[in-house]
């Protein structure tokens, strides 16, 4: 069996922007610490995303101590900077595709700001530690909550998935499109597609559910341009009941530090490999 390595971490502070590469990061109960801790909502209090508003994905967050920072990638002196505890004291509904939950508004400051860019009003909201958004009970083993991700605590994709789809690509295309929390060395394309359960630095994962991909992995994420690759291309190889599979969502159970260049162990698969 061909060993599995972690390669890369992920976190998105700010649903939809930017992420963050990391060598370690803290799993708590909701997820990988700060991940979508943070969102953008519209006057009715829906998520605003990169897959209508593509400005989103030159926004890259940055997490300096006690502050969370976000520069325009080819204009880093457009930016802005606020305190992680930074907050109005009034909770908003929020929705999230089915879900609706309760966010805690920032700054009118930050709102300001990003209202400017974005040329509409946002309001930039955060998940408080007590607030409970369940994971679709038709996945979950024990109620397993997630912040303002789009539905899941983790996601997971091989590098070996990427490098098949490059293949057939004329242009290659970086990970970022995909937006996972793990990558992992090893294995044949897509082999994640048959983990069931594993184990991540003493930390327990289930996969259950394949990742069904959008019209935001067409956003070029250092660009902000739209296209109609790698959409297209994975569609002639990797749809599955009308959607187009890319990665495993995973669930959790219990917490730790998860640093790269940890072997995956994987404990039983969902089908032989």
């Amino acid at each position: 069996m061909s060993e599995y390595r972690l390669t890369d971490i992920y976190i998105y502070p700010i649903k939809s922007l930017g992420g963050i590469r990391l060598d370690q990061c803290l799993i708590e109960q909701k997820g990988l610490q700060y991940d979508r801790q943070w969102m953008l909502i519209d006057q009715s209090g829906t998520f605003v995303s990169q897959r209508k508003h593509h400005l989103l994905s030159l926004l890259q967050v940055k997490i300096n101590g006690s502050e969370l920072t976000v520069a325009h990638k080819l204009d880093p002196d457009l930016n802005i900077t606020f305190d992680k505890d930074c907050e109005t004291g009034e909770l908003i509904q929020v929705t999230v595709w089915d879900d609706q939950c309760n966010g805690m508004e920032v700054s009118k400051t930050v709102n300001d700001w990003f209202s400017s860019l974005l040329g509409m009003h946002v309001r930039l909201v955060k998940m408080l530690n007590e607030e409970e958004r369940y994971v679709d009970p038709r996945y979950a083993y024990e109620k397993e909550v997630v912040r303002f991700s789009d539905g899941y605590p983790c996601l997971i994709i091989g590098m070996a998935a990427l490098d098949q789809l490059n293949q057939k690509l004329d242009q290659p295309i970086l990970m970022d499109r995909f937006r996972p929390n793990f990558v992992f060395s090893g294995g044949m394309p897509h082999e994640e597609d048959t983990f069931s359960a594993f184990e991540i630095g003493g930390v327990a994962f289930f996969a259950v559910k394949p990742c069904a991909r959008c019209v935001l992995i067409t956003v070029d994420q250092q660009t902000g341009k739209k296209g109609s690759e790698p959409l297209k291309t994975l569609a002639s190889y990797r749809s599955r009941n009308n959607k187009i599979i890319f990665g495993q969502n995973l669930i959790h159970n219990g917490s730790g530090t998860i640093t790269t260049n940890t072997p995956i162990v994987v404990h039983s698969y969902k089908t032989p490999v």
